[in-house]
C-alpha cells in the first residue's frame, strides 16, 4: 500500500468521523488543518501529538469519549474500561481484534490448534481482542482468565493445548506446577506456542531460556488498548512489522517532529479507523525505527526501551500520577498525599504505598486502590512525608 493511498484513507476517514467527533475537529482547526489536508505528505506532522495520560483527562472533563468517537453509539462492538478511567471503543465490524489476528496468522496458528487464553475478559480488552484474533485464523480458543493454575494444567492436559497467551511470569508458573506433577515440560507437554508480554529486565535471554526449557516457540507482539495491534514479529527477521492500517512514527517527544530511523523517541500512531480516530496518539513508549518506508511512516520498529511521561507500567497495567492523587483524595484527611513504589522480586512486581495525613484504615485504603487501578496492593506504609517528589517511584529502573 503506497503512501499516498494510506493518506488518503486517513483523509477520508477523518472526514467522515469529524460530524460526530468536535474535540477532533478542534483538534485539527487549532492546527489549521482541514480533512483534506492529511492527505498531503507532511501535513499530519502539524497536528500536535496526544498524548494518553491527556486522552484520560479529557475523558474525565468530557465523558464519556471526551468528544473523539467517530461514530453513531450504534457502530461500536465493545467499549473496554482501562484503569484511569479511559474507555476505548472498538466497531462493530471488528473481524480480527483490532488486528490481533495477525500475530497469529504470522506464527502459523490455525484449525487444530487450541490456545489457552489466559488474559483477563473482564473490561479491559487483553482477552477479547486475543480471542477474536484466534478465531479469525480458525484456533480454538479456552477462555480462562488468570488463576486456577491446576485446572489450567488438567486443561492443557485433557484438551492438548498448543498456545499459550499471557505475560511471560504467569506462563512460568504454569510451567514450573506442570514440572512439579508431571516432569519435564519439553518434550512433555503439547504446547508449542507461547504468545507473552515481556517484562522489565533481559528480555532476549529471558525469552531464549523459556524456549530451551519448555520447547515452546516465543511470539511477542507491540500494541496498545487504544490502538490494538502496531506491530508483529516475522519469522527470522528483527523487529515488529507495523499493521499497514496505523501510521507509525517515532517522534522527538519534546517537540512531535518526526525522527530518522536508528534514533530513540515515542512512538507516535494515527489510525485509519473513523469510528476511534486516534491521530497523532503518543503511546508513551519509547523505540527506534528499524526501517522506514517510502512515505516517511516506520515500516519496521525496534522493541521497546521505555517510557516518557510518568506513567509506569505494572503487572501490565499503567499507572498514572492522576490515580495517586484521586486515591489521596478519596481518602481524604488534611495533607494527604499518596506515593507509589514499585519493586521487583523474581519474576514479580511489588507494589508499596506509601501515604502521609492523618492515620486510615488499611483495608480502605487497599479496596480503593484496587477500585481505581485494578491491582492488588503488597504493602500499605504511613510515612510523614517523601524524600523523592515524583509520586511514582520505579526501583525496576536501577
Amino acid at each position: 500500500m503506497t503512501g499516498a493511498t494510506r493518506l488518503s484513507r486517513l483523509a477520508a476517514a477523518v472526514a467522515r468521523a469529524l460530524p460526530h467527533a468536535p474535540a477532533l475537529a478542534r483538534r485539527l482547526a487549532a492546527a489549521g488543518l482541514a480533512p483534506a489536508d492529511l492527505a498531503t505528505p507532511g501535513a499530519l506532522d502539524r497536528l500536535p501529538v496526544l498524548a494518553k495520560a491527556e486522552l484520560m483527562r479529557l475523558q474525565a472533563a468530557d465523558p464519556p469519549f471526551a468528544g473523539f468517537l467517530g461514530c453513531p453509539t450504534e457502530g461500536i462492538g465493545h467499549v473496554f474500561v482501562s484503569p484511569g478511567p479511559i474507555m476505548e471503543p472498538v466497531p462493530a465490524d471488528d473481524a480480527d481484534g483490532m488486528g490481533m489476528g495477525r500475530i497469529f496468522a504470522a506464527a502459523g496458528l490455525g484449525p487444530g490448534d487450541v490456545a489457552l487464553n489466559t488474559w483477563s475478559y473482564h473490561l479491559v480488552p487483553a482477552g477479547l481482542i486475543f480471542d477474536r484474533g484466534l478465531r479469525s485464523v480458525g484456533a480454538t480458543v479456552v477462555p480462562a482468565g488468570p488463576g486456577q493454575t491446576e485446572l489450567k494444567l488438567a486443561l492443557i492436559a485433557s484438551l492438548g493445548v498448543t498456545a499459550f497467551l499471557g505475560s511471560a511470569s504467569h506462563f512460568e508458573t504454569v510451567a514450573a506446577a506442570w514440572a512439579a506433577r508431571n516432569g519435564p515440560t519439553r518434550g512433555g507437554w503439547t504446547l508449542r506456542h507461547a504468545f507473552l508480554v515481556g517484562e522489565p529486565g533481559d528480555w532476549p535471554a529471558r525469552r531464549a531460556r523459556i524456549e530451551a526449557e519448555h520447547g515452546v516457540a516465543v511470539h511477542t507482539a507491540y500494541g496498545t488498548a487504544d490502538l490494538g495491534l502496531v506491530g508483529h514479529e516475522e519469522p527470522g527477521r528483527a523487529g515488529y512489522l507495523t499493521h499497514p492500517d496505523r501510521l507509525v512514527q517515532v517522534c522527538d517527544p519534546e517537540t512531535g517532529a518526526p525522527l530518522p530511523a536508528g534514533a530513540p523517541g515515542q512512538v507516535v500512531v494515527s489510525t485509519l479507523n473513523p469510528g476511534w480516530p486516534m491521530i497523532r496518539f503518543g503511546t508513551g513508549d519509547v523505540a527506534r525505527a528499524m526501517e522506514i518506508s517510502p512515505d516517511g511512516f516506520v515500516a519496521r520498529l525496534g522493541p521497546i526501551e521505555g517510557r516518557v511521561g510518568a506513567g509506569v507500567k505494572v503487572r501490565e497495567i499503567f499507572v498514572y500520577p492522576d490515580h495517586l492523587e484521586r486515591l489521596a483524595a478519596e481518602l481524604g484527611g488534611q495533607g494527604r498525599a499518596a506515593r507509589l513504589r514499585i519493586d521487583r522480586e523474581g519474576p514479580r512486581d511489588l507494589l508499596t504505598l506509601e501515604l502521609t495525613g492523618p492515620p486510615v484504615a488499611e483495608a480502605d485504603v487497599r479496596d480503593a486502590f484496587r477500585r481505581i487501578t485494578r491491582l492488588r496492593l503488597d504493602r500499605v506504609v504511613a510515612v510523614a512525608g517523601f524524600t523523592i517528589p515524583q509520586p511514582l517511584h520505579d526501583a525496576r529502573r536501577r
